[in-house]
């Protein structure tokens, strides 16, 4: 008989956990020193989307290289973890000197989320090599972790008012390099490492042909339509609905609501053992549609001990779906196309927000805000008629 495989130590998941966290908040590090930026490099009002989408494009190359180059199969996942945390660090502290040029920062922005695609993807990978078991519920911590990552820039600049900027990205920076070798030092290569599945684009359309696949990718697009464009005009949303606010309170309200959806990604990870992720899934994901259309009503009233409330509530269910579409789109790919299933609906999805913020962003000067946000729930809508088939 082989020998039994133990439970993974104690220290294993809070320190993917942690540097997780660490490493993602790299992605919205611009976004949190928005107003100096755009000082420094006299944008406009587009500036926000224009920032946002140079992360997402990165991401999405560099998603597509990984995957194309099997990277995380060829060098030892928590090797690559700690060197994409250490460049990325690198590429985000190098926005500090090229504050004059908006093409160098949007070169830099650009590179730190190709180097995000080895963070986050990758630290799902090394989960997945420890947690044979109970993966569902490390994804949930994992997401969670993304994004209280996601949010803290905005906590650093909140607590740091009157810090100047480029503390704050160095502050960032600081953090992430510290996650990466948190992560190469304290997590060894677990027992359950697989390689990964070869990417292969020729299969990209046989695996939409699955009915259950697609239903989980269309859903998941439907999702993503929406959480980027939230997050990346949180700031903006809470500085023209009350602006009574400072910018520190500004910093700090928006934090609160995008580190809430934390919560709805750990809450949904255990109901997902009870309800299954489908269910889990779509009842979030409803309940964030609703919300962008409540957002008429509510932005309205001019009533900032409501918005403060429903936005954290919107923070809470607009994210909180994510790691059960991570586990969908997993359980439902079939298995020999694993991989190219999975690199190309991430692709897409981050594209799609792409498409969504830069829309959110010319629609924000054309029309009035409440407006605005209410578009947002044609994706949540389109991806709940999608993921009502696998309910």
């Amino acid at each position: 008989m082989g020998e039994v495989l133990k439970a993974p130590p104690a220290r294993v998941l809070p320190t993917i956990v942690l540097s997780q966290f660490a490493g993602t908040s790299l992605w919205f590090a611009g976004n949190a020193v928005l107003p100096e930026l755009k000082a420094s490099l006299q944008l406009q009002d587009g500036a926000l989307a224009l920032l946002t989408s140079a992360v997402q494009l990165g991401f999405i190359a560099g998603t597509l290289v990984f995957a194309f180059l099997s990277l995380a199969d060829r060098v030892s996942p928590r090797l690559l973890f700690m060197l994409c945390a250490l460049l990325g660090a690198a590429a985000n502290a190098l926005v500090v000197f090229a504050a004059k040029d908006l093409y160098a920062v949007l070169l830099l922005r650009a590179l730190t989320g190709f180097l995000l695609a080895g963070i986050y993807p990758v630290g799902m990978k090394i989960a997945a090599s420890w947690y044979n078991t109970g993966l569902g519920k490390a994804i949930g911590y994992l997401v969670g972790a993304l994004v209280l990552g996601t949010a803290f820039p905005h906590l650093i600049r909140a607590l740091g008012a009157e810090l100047p900027w480029q503390q704050v990205m160095l502050a960032v920076s600081a953090m992430a390099a510290t996650g990466g070798f948190l992560l190469y030092l304290f997590v060894p290569d677990g027992p359950y490492l697989k390689k990964g599945a070869t990417f292969k684009l020729s299969n990209m359309l046989q695996a939409f042909r699955d009915r259950a696949f697609r239903s989980a990718a269309f859903g998941y697009f439907g999702h993503m339509w929406e959480l980027y464009t939230l997050w990346a005009f949180t700031p903006l949303i809470l500085a023209l609905a009350i602006p009574q606010l400072s910018p520190g309170e500004v910093s700090a309200y928006s934090f609160a609501v995008i580190a809430a959806g934390a919560v709805g990604c750990i809450g949904g990870g255990y109901l997902s053992q009870v309800w299954g992720s489908a269910r889990v899934a779509f009842v979030q994901l409803l309940l964030s549609g609703l919300c962008c259309l409540l957002s008429l009503a509510v932005l309205q009233l001019d009533t900032p001990q409501l918005l403060i409330p429903f936005l954290l509530f919107w923070g809470i269910v607009v994210a909180g779906d994510s790691p059960q579409f991570s586990a969908l789109t997993a359980q439902t790919a079939p298995p020999q196309l694993v991989g190219t299933a999975l690199t190309i609906v991430v692709a897409i999805g981050f594209a799609i927000t792409v498409i969504s913020i830069q829309l959110t962003g010319f629609l924000f000067t054309q029309l009035q805000l409440h407006y605005t946000l209410a578009l947002l729930a044609v994706g949540p809508a389109l991806g709940l008629l999608a993921l009502r088939r696998l309910v």
